[in-house]
């Protein structure tokens, strides 16, 4: 490996690069410090399916990377989704002007650049940003990824999965966490003892656990992020007129306040992709790659389940045209089992200033096919721009390991105008569809007896503030800890009498809790079991019409909604 010749390194990237079809053009590469642009380094786009990795130190160029692959799977028609955690992926709504030192770069690596802009829809998680709102449904983000979220050990994930079973089965709606909150509030309380029971492995704790952790959720502001209406995630995979893939750009502007709920939503997105797309075996090109930025926030304290769902998907989506790539900083921060389904690896500088570097980077040089490059002080003298890369070619085998000096983007690095951004959400397509939240019966009118609350602009017009929304989480997260945990509260309470302060602090509304009634009288059904004591249940405490309901709910026995390998449930199986 030592003995070859500059030119002989040069001939083999050439002949390992020299790909036939489409492909996605990566850069030129550097031998024995000199920039070769007569050896591109590109990456064949039937083969971006296969999945990948960006990888490197802070500031070393990872975001540019994957914002100049994006531009160029758009040209080819293939649509992109993007996590915008920083906010400069907006710029690919501009077009980048020239300079003489840019100019300069991309001439020495043979690339023929021009400013160009490119079709970007904006969305933003739960209006959280200028883009789009982006919701799901409790139902549909399941219990695998709401526990995620909820930060629950194996034993309450497993909980929280018989109470989705139990709403499940009894028609049971579950569009909001209020939806969520009145189903374990049924299961805890007097009227639902018996269906608690009949659970097995769900224990009144358990669930009162549960139901804290749910209540600290809504304290937190994240009932926005679920509802209706749903996003559906074929909206990722449009293209413009002029036949460009659509770059979908997710705003994170508070990442740093709701890591665990960023990283989670794109895994819900990815799930949904997984349920609802047919088989398609290989393509000449993919129908959509997915770039998961920050994506060690995935697997940090990730439960087995979780971890074990995450790598069935990124094995299995492959076959229905989607391609993942993961950017973090060093490959260590993704599981081996999901490492080694990433067959494209750009891997940009890293640093080894402490031993746990020193670790991270051998550990980094043994992923690598054996190469013509000493690894260990290529990838710590790599410069800003510049990578190290071995893709899957098109006949299935790995390609010459190339230290490259990438292409620059030819759209802005950088955030484009505000008002721009707010144009370009002014005038999309999907502003009608998803930018007014609605709150359709569902799970909490149907075991509360009460009407849904107004929804739209005009409702949250008329909320004074927040405060006493917030007074009534607080209320009903001791009561949840005094009554069904059966202990004093960890919340503060200004009430010396013991009971709710919030009903009794001036312009403040109690909680609301479920309508008690005296035990109904239960009639054997047939069939028995939880729907037929659902229906009584139901009957005797909220009325007639909803005893009616419950019965023809009961019709459905036996037929449980399938979900997918994180939980969630898509919209075609809820048709």
């Amino acid at each position: 490996m030592a003995n070859k010749t500059t030119a002989e390194k040069l001939a083999t990237i050439q002949k390992g690069y020299a790909l036939e079809g489409a492909t996605i053009e990566l850069g030129a590469a550097l031998i024995d410090g000199e920039l070769h642009k007569d050896a591109p380094v590109r990456l064949p786009l039937a083969m971006m399916n296969r999945h990948g990795l960006v990888a490197g130190a802070t500031g070393t160029g990872k975001t540019v990377t994957l914002h100049m692959m994006a531009e160029q799977l758009s040209t080819a028609g293939v649509p992109v989704f993007l996590a915008d955690i920083k906010g400069d992926l907006s710029g690919l709504a501009t077009a980048a002007p020239g300079s003489e030192k840019l100019l300069a770069r991309t001439e020495s690596i043979g690339q023929d650049w021009h400013g160009k802009t490119f079709p970007v829809e904006f969305l933003a998680l739960g209006g959280d940003g200028n883009g789009i709102p982006v919701r799901a449904t409790v139902t549909s983000f399941g219990p695998i990824l709401l526990s995620r979220i909820m930060e629950l050990n194996d034993t309450q994930e497993s909980s929280l999965q018989l109470v989705f079973y139990f709403a499940d089965k009894n028609g049971l709606e579950l569009i909001d966490l209020k939806d969520l909150r009145a189903v374990i509030q049924f299961l805890t309380s007097d009227e639902g003892k018996d269906e608690l029971e009949q659970l097995g492995g769900l224990s009144k704790a358990t669930a009162g656990v549960i139901l804290r952790e749910l209540v600290t959720l809504e304290a937190q502001g994240l009932e926005k992020f679920f509802g209706e209406p749903e996003f559906d995630t074929a909206e990722l995979l449009r293209t413009a007129p002029d036949g460009r893939g659509v770059v979908t750009c997710l705003e994170l502007p508070t990442l740093q306040n709701k890591p665990m709920l960023f990283s989670t939503f794109l895994m819900w997105l990815l799930a949904d992709l997984f349920e609802d797309l047919p088989e398609a075996g290989d393509l000449d090109k993919p129908k959509l790659v997915f770039f998961l930025d920050e994506a060690h926030l995935l697997f940090n304290g990730a439960s087995k389940a979780f971890l074990d769902a995450i790598t069935s998907t990124v094995r299995l989506i492959r076959s229905k045209g989607v391609g993942i790539f993961f950017v973090t900083q060093t490959p260590k921060d993704v599981p081996a089992d999901v490492l080694g389904q990433l067959a494209n690896r750009v891997q940009h500088a890293l640093r080894a200033f402490t031993p746990e570097d020193a670790k991270a980077l051998r550990a980094t040089v043994s992923t690598f096919p054996l190469s013509d490059y000493d690894l260990e002080e290529t990838l710590t003298s790599a410069g800003i721009g510049e990578a190290v890369i071995t893709v899957m070619n098109d006949k299935g085998a790995p390609t010459p390991v190339a230290l490259t000096r990438l292409r620059a983007p030819e759209s802005v690095m950088g955030p484009s105008d505000e008002a721009l951004v707010r144009s370009t959400v002014a005038g999309s397509a999907l502003l009608g569809k998803y930018g007014t939240a609605v709150d359709n019966p569902s799970a909490y009118e149907k075991l509360t007896g009460k009407t849904a609350a107004p929804t739209g602009p005009a409702a949250s017009a008329g909320t004074p503030g927040g405060t006493s929304q917030q007074n009534d989480v607080d209320a009903e997260a001791r009561r949840i800890e005094e009554e069904i945990l059966g202990r004093p509260s960890s919340r503060t309470s200004h009430n010396s009498s013991g009971s709710d302060d919030a009903a009794e602090r001036p312009g403040t509304v109690p909680a609301p809790r479920a309508p008690r009634a005296p035990e109904p009288q239960r009639q054997s059904q047939p069939g028995g079991g939880i729907m037929g004591d659902l229906g009584g249940v139901l009957g005797g405490a909220l009325g007639g019409g909803l005893k009616s309901m419950a019965r023809s709910v009961g019709t459905q026995l036996g037929r449980e909604l399938l979900r997918g390998m994180f939980g969630t449930s898509s919209r075609r199986r809820r048709r």
